[in-house]
């Protein structure tokens, strides 16, 4: 049988949908970052922008609530970023990507520890936090004091796992520099890496797909190799891009009709729907993609989008959002825009 070919625009409203960007969601908080598959938060205040663009009355208290009674976690995870998720899809996560992300990081700082016994390090700051929480310039100097270099602070996390404790890393104190031990504020359980990677597959297609395996894999931050015999033994829809690429898919998941209306959105700093691995949908368009990843503004820019594609930025300054389109808007979107806006800025008031 013939594979479906789905256009770009039908990938778009896909991606639209299942990132709650085409209508703002009633889903509870853990539920909605469950279906994004996490949000990234380098910028603490960036997963409460995003969330506030995807949830219906999202008040900033929820997410900092959720946080300090450790329904979600903040760590680090898929290639290496910092995100925040739910507390239950924490351990299948790090599960997941644990051996792939150890064995880059030796590729990369392999010379430098290549002389510390990383498991002993683990051991040493799995003691210095089992009495609570520590800043990381603290774990730092314990360690120098016990004869470890600074690398071994840095590395730690790769060996043991680690969250960013509240209120460290939230929209009212935005430096993340508390770090606990996830078995005290993640569900505690050890799925296998077996179980994780199949539950890292189902939920990066259910927050991104219809996508191929190398968009699974740049996502993930793990090789082709790791994730081929996962998707081969799973249950998956298959269709063709317009270049005739496969894509892969989780049965019972929305393909929305291509002409669905998209409202404008603001989205943050990094928003992974703009990242390499959702580029099949066009939601940033090519021509404007350096505009917004590029070495002057590492951190990328906050952009909005119209018609389900990035046509500018904007930056909230002095109580209001101001917007910056890459080229003229119609009069209909630039309304809309100015009410969003509005209402964008009372937000961050509030």
């Amino acid at each position: 049988m013939t594979e479906r070919m789905l256009s770009t625009r039908e990938l778009n409203r896909a991606l639209l949908a299942r990132q709650l960007l085409l209508d703002r969601s009633r889903l509870p908080l853990t539920r909605a970052l469950e279906q994004v598959a996490g949000l990234q938060s380098q910028y603490a205040p960036s997963a409460y922008v995003a969330l506030w663009s995807r949830l219906h009355g999202f008040r900033r208290g929820a997410l900092t609530r959720a946080l300090e009674r450790g329904r979600v976690v903040q760590a680090t995870l898929m290639r290496a970023t910092i995100h925040i998720v739910s507390a239950q899809d924490f351990p299948l996560f790090a599960a997941a990507i644990r051996r792939g992300r150890r064995e880059w990081w030796l590729r990369v700082q392999g010379r430098q520890l290549k002389s510390i016994d990383m498991k002993t390090v683990a051991a040493h700051i799995r003691k210095h936090l089992s009495g609570g929480p520590r800043r990381y310039s603290e774990l730092v100097e314990l360690l120098r004091t016990e004869g470890f270099p600074r690398i071994a602070a840095v590395s730690a996390g790769m060996w043991l796992d680690l969250v960013r404790v509240p209120p460290s890393g939230t929209w009212e104190q935005r430096r993340a520099d508390l770090y606990g031990l996830a078995d005290d504020w993640a569900d505690g359980s050890k799925p296998t890496e077996t179980k994780a990677l199949e539950h890292l597959v189902r939920r990066y297609l259910g927050a991104f797909g219809p996508a191929s395996l190398n968009d699974l894999a740049n996502w993930a931050g793990l090789p082709v190799t790791t994730l081929r015999p996962v998707v081969e033994r799973l249950r998956l829809r298959k269709f063709r891009d317009e270049n005739d690429g496969e894509l892969l898919d989780s049965p019972g998941t929305p393909l929305p009709d291509p002409d669905t209306p998209a409202p404008v959105r603001f989205l943050p700093t990094w928003d992974a729907t703009l990242l390499v691995h959702a580029r099949r949908t066009q939601i940033l368009p090519e021509p404007y993609r350096s505009l917004v990843f590029n070495t002057k503004t590492p951190h990328s820019m906050s952009t909005f989008l119209v018609d389900g594609a990035v046509a500018g930025t904007w930056r909230y300054e002095q109580g209001r959002v101001h917007f910056k389109p890459f080229e003229r808007l119609p009069a209909a979107a630039r309304r809309e825009l100015e009410d969003e806006a509005k209402r964008l800025a009372a937000f961050h008031a509030d």
